[in-house]
């Protein structure tokens, strides 16, 4: 989980401020100690992490805190506003094209991500309501162009290519392909490159010439830690990058290069990376990302990927299902399939306030859905729409069917059940705000029932 490491020093030593009470300047400065320790084991850049503490110290020991009634949650407070600002303060928009298509140019080391990110980026802006393009930029790199085309099928966005030719030429040809077939967006994957490679850093430089992107995105893997932040600074003093887009989040329990990226470089991180499915890539929101360092959760960002995820009319009819009493394993089965859609179910109950913590040293089998759906596909019709049919030799021939055993099916009947009375204890809630809750409960609840 990203911050892990960060996010417990920084609880910690919010917590010896807790047990304090009234708090002495030396209080404060003794825990932006512990603070700035945190900052740099997590692979923060050493000025970014003094300064960083330097700037908290100042505002935390003034009479604002120092006379509060709870100055541990000021400095908390205060913290939250400066990881905060340190990160970009808001979310960096991507740059559109008065008069389209806007080039996108993805940049970076071997190995990075900028293939399937570029794909990820395309599904996005689709997504959106855009008609990007991909342009297979990398004709040094073997089956480069293949991949690229794989992906690109994936996220049902159209891909050009010419082959190994000239990338300066194909990017220029691309474009002009853009303006013929209406794309507002041209995504040019270019090769992998070292920052100290001239000739392939030139090659950048000409297809910036040739093209004139509205936007540069470099992609770093973040499990790089300062080596990204300083392949960042490179290619910023070479190219002129727009923005960051940062890999592996998920992956990195440090996040070191998250919070050192825009104050060494000047530039923000428009886009982190959060799985390997091409859904997961989100807008990088400083505010949020603070509020999961310090352990607060992220309930927008929950609720932004479930309103993606979740059609709003099928939601409407599953609750008045609920509050009919007319919820069938039909019903259960899309549930599954959209909370699955969501993304690492870690991840997401990560996201609620206060659970990250306790779900840490939980090892959450994500495999249960398959078995859950296995058994549901190997119902009929008529039982998965009536489960009261379901008797002793159904439950063996079903148990039979998806090679699990009769103790499974009952599990699962039983588990349905369950979530039939809750529903029916939600009804009693009254019709305002109903759906809502009984749409809350399908999801949640039946999630953590069913295996979690």
């Amino acid at each position: 989980m990203a911050f892990e490491g960060l996010s417990d020093k920084l609880s910690a030593a919010f917590k010896r401020l807790r047990n304090k009470g009234k708090l002495t300047e030396k209080d404060v400065r003794d825990a932006m100690r512990e603070v700035r320790l945190a900052l740099l084991e997590a692979d923060v850049n050493y000025k970014v992490a003094k300064d960083f503490t330097a700037a908290v110290t100042e505002r935390a020991v003034g009479s604002q805190v120092m006379e509060s009634l709870t100055p541990d949650q000021m400095v908390v407070k205060i913290v939250n506003e400066e990881l905060t600002a340190l990160m970009g303060g808001q979310a960096a928009r991507l740059a559109s094209a008065n008069r389209p298509p806007c080039a996108v140019m993805m940049c970076g080391l071997q190995g990075s991500g900028k293939t399937t990110h570029s794909a990820k980026l395309a599904k996005m802006l689709k997504s959106q309501g855009h008609r990007p393009l991909l342009v297979a930029c990398d004709v040094y790199r073997p089956a480069a162009i293949a991949q690229l085309q794989v992906v690109g099928e994936k996220a049902g966005v159209p891909v050009f290519e010419m082959g190994q030719g000239n990338p300066v030429e194909i990017a220029r040809r691309a474009l002009s392909h853009a303006k013929d077939h209406g794309n507002d967006y041209v995504i040019l994957d270019t090769a992998g490159r070292l920052h100290i490679d001239e000739t392939l850093m030139k090659e950048l430089q000409e297809i910036k010439a040739a093209v004139s992107p509205g936007e540069i995105l470099l992609v770093v893997d973040a499990m790089t830690g300062q080596d990204a932040v300083n392949v960042a600074s490179s290619f910023n003093e070479a190219l002129g990058i727009d923005g960051v887009v940062l890999t592996k989040l998920d992956g990195d329990t440090r996040g070191g290069a998250a919070l050192s990226v825009r104050a060494v470089t000047g530039k923000p991180i428009k886009f982190a990376g959060i799985g390997e499915k091409l859904d997961d890539l989100e807008v990088f929101h400083p505010e949020r990302m603070a509020s999961r360092i310090l352990g607060m959760g992220d309930v927008m960002s929950l609720i932004e990927k479930a309103q993606q995820q979740i059609d709003e009319k099928e939601a409407e009819a599953l609750a008045r299902k609920m509050q009919q009493d007319k919820f069938d394993f039909n019903d259960l089965l899309d549930q599954f399939r959209q909370i699955q859609k969501m993304g690492d179910i870690k991840g997401m109950l990560g996201m609620i306030p206060g659970v990250g913590k306790q779900l840490r040293d939980v090892d959450i089998d994500e495999k249960q859905f398959s078995r859950t759906e296995a058994i549901i596909l190997s119902m009929t019709g008529a039982e998965r729409a009536k489960p009261d049919l379901i008797n002793p030799s159904r439950k063996r021939r079903i148990a039979a069917g998806c090679g699990m055993k009769v103790e499974d099916v009952n599990r699962l009947i039983k588990q349905y059940e369950s979530m039939r009375q809750m529903m029916k204890q939600m009804k009693s809630l009254g019709k305002k705000g109903g759906r809502g809750l009984a749409g809350l409960a399908g999801m949640g609840r039946g999630g953590r029932r069913f295996g979690f």
